[in-house]
């Protein structure tokens, strides 16, 4: 992953006015290479600065959601596995809020095109799913973007208190009523 990053580093440099092209369609390709988002945001932090990696990784965030939208409707086969992957990891009846998959995008294990998922469960069409990505992508962008230099100098025990506090976030903003059909609740286990 570190040659694919100096290679990356050396050609952006090299072509400065395709670089702003390049690294956002190097966002939308990312996921095929299995490098993770916090990565390329850190990368356009080092390579633009603060503001412009900011708007270029949440440009390249957007078409990724965009394509992510068009090919779970495409592709059907992929859209029900990764909901299977979704009630494996939040179980069966979970609907996470817009407030909280913009928090597990910012915990970096957590697979990004399965939090996709949930906020499409989440949204009617893709008007609604689009302003969700904005809203969902924008502290990841913010926060890895301009946080990226200074993240790798933070102490074990300062990155669990982080995930602690991004834990306790996440409970509060949590779904407080959920609906559950009769023939739901009576269900037969086999």
């Amino acid at each position: 992953m570190n040659d694919q990053l100096v290679i990356l580093f050396s050609f952006v440099e090299s072509s400065a006015v395709l670089a702003p092209f390049l690294f956002i369609l190097f966002h939308i390709l990312r996921q095929f290479l299995f490098i993770p988002v916090a990565v390329v945001c850190m990368a356009g932090g080092i390579l633009f600065g603060s503001l412009l990696g900011i708007a270029y990784s949440l440009i390249g965030l957007l078409l990724l959601s965009a394509l992510s939208y068009v090919l779970f409707k495409k592709i059907p086969k992929t859209y029900e596995k990764l909901i299977k992957l979704k009630q494996k990891w939040f179980g069966h009846r979970a609907k996470l809020t817009v407030g909280q998959i913009a928090i597990l995008r910012l915990i970096p294990f957590i697979h990004y095109q399965l939090l996709s998922v949930c906020l499409l469960e989440r949204t009617r069409n893709f008007k609604d799913y689009m302003k969700g990505s904005v809203i969902t992508n924008l502290p990841l962008v913010f926060f890895y973007t301009v946080f990226g230099q200074f993240i790798s100098r933070f102490t074990p025990g300062m990155i669990v208190m982080i995930l602690l506090a991004l834990s306790i976030l996440f409970y509060i903003l949590r779904e407080k009523v959920i609906v559950m059909k009769w023939r739901e609740f009576f269900q037969e286990t086999s």
